[in-house]
Order: C-alpha cells, then sequence, then structure tokens
C-alpha cells in the first residue's frame, strides 16, 4: 500500500465532527434519548470526540457505547467454525433510544449492516442514524449516512485511512493506493 494524498488534517477532521455534532442536535431537535454507539475501534473514538463536541455546545452529556460487529459481519472469511461473539459495551439500554451509529468509513454498507445488527440484538430502538467521518461510495448494500463528514469519490483501487491518536499517534485522513485488486 502506497500513501496517496492527505484528504483532512487534524483541523479538518475537528471541524467534520463539530459540524456532524451540530447537525445531530439539529436534526434531533435537542439530545432527548439520544445515545452513541460506535464501531470499534476507530467509530467508538470519533463517538467518543462527536459526544464531547455536544458536550462543550449543549451542556448534556449523550450516553456513548461501542459494538465489536465481527460476530455480525456476513462477508468475511470464517475463522473458525464457531466465531466469537464480543459483549456490547452499552452502558444503556438501546429500547425506545434514538442510537447514532458512528463509524469512520461508509464503504460497501457491509459494516453500517453489522452494527445494526448488534444494536438490535440488544433491543429494539426508537431510531438508528448513521454518522461517518468518510463516505467513499461503492455500496453494495442500500446504506446511506445520515451524517457525512466528507464525500471521498474513490476507485477500488484505493483505501482511505483513518487515523486517530488511540491507535495511530496522529489524527488525519490520508488516501492510500493498494498494490493490486481488493479481494471483496
Amino acid at each position: 500500500m502506497k500513501f496517496k494524498a492527505e484528504l483532512m488534517d487534524e483541523a479538518a477532521v475537528r471541524r467534520a465532527l463539530a459540524r456532524i455534532a451540530h447537525e445531530i442536535v439539529e436534526r434531533n431537535k435537542g439530545t432527548e434519548n439520544l445515545c452513541f454507539v460506535g464501531i470499534r475501534r476507530r467509530g467508538e473514538v470519533l463517538a467518543g470526540l462527536i459526544r464531547d463536541n455536544i458536550l462543550q455546545f449543549e451542556g448534556v452529556e449523550i450516553p456513548c457505547g461501542d459494538v465489536d460487529i465481527k460476530f455480525y459481519r456476513d462477508d468475511l472469511t470464517m475463522v473458525n467454525e464457531s466465531p466469537v461473539w464480543k459483549k456490547p459495551n452499552l452502558p444503556f439500554d438501546v429500547t425506545g433510544k434514538k442510537i447514532v451509529l458512528v463509524d469512520d468509513v461508509l464503504y460497501t454498507g457491509r459494516t453500517a449492516r453489522a452494527g445494526i445488527e448488534a444494536i438490535i440484538a440488544c433491543g429494539r430502538p426508537k431510531a438508528i442514524q448513521l454518522a461517518v467521518l468518510i463516505d467513499r461510495g461503492h455500496r453494495e448494500l442500500p446504506f446511506r449516512a445520515d451524517y457525512v463528514g466528507k464525500n471521498v469519490p474513490t476507485s477500488r483501487m484505493e483505501m482511505i485511512e483513518v487515523h486517530v491518536p488511540e491507535f495511530d499517534g496522529e489524527t488525519r485522513v490520508c488516501l492510500m493506493e493498494l498494490g493490486e485488486e481488493p479481494l471483496l
């Protein structure tokens, strides 16, 4: 994989997440019954940052949790015959709540579908909305994000890397070029 371009620096990521936070509050007419669920790993970091923005702007602490979607994926090779289910880290009951599912990149839609399944396995939310930092296109399932930091048309020979300090020591979004046709 080869670096191709920096799509967003730290300031651009910060601005996009602040805008998403404002859009979430506006669309939901406030913060009542609102909860965030980040898709592990980078989605959970981004969910926390959006939550922190809402706390700063509105003075309201939104409950935030995360889900591991590996058990719900339909496009990953099975490691063994009995996939391991990891309990969601949801410090709230999802039933009747407006859930904002947060991920770093929306691509085929399969991760979003798996995230929705993981949430619904925990209860019946009033609504599930999707927030992503990057929408790169190439949907295989009929999903669209309700909140998007940046739309980046890509080829299948490219990949988006979202860097966050917790895992990468920096905040930025990079476009990478793959060496060969990716397996789908």
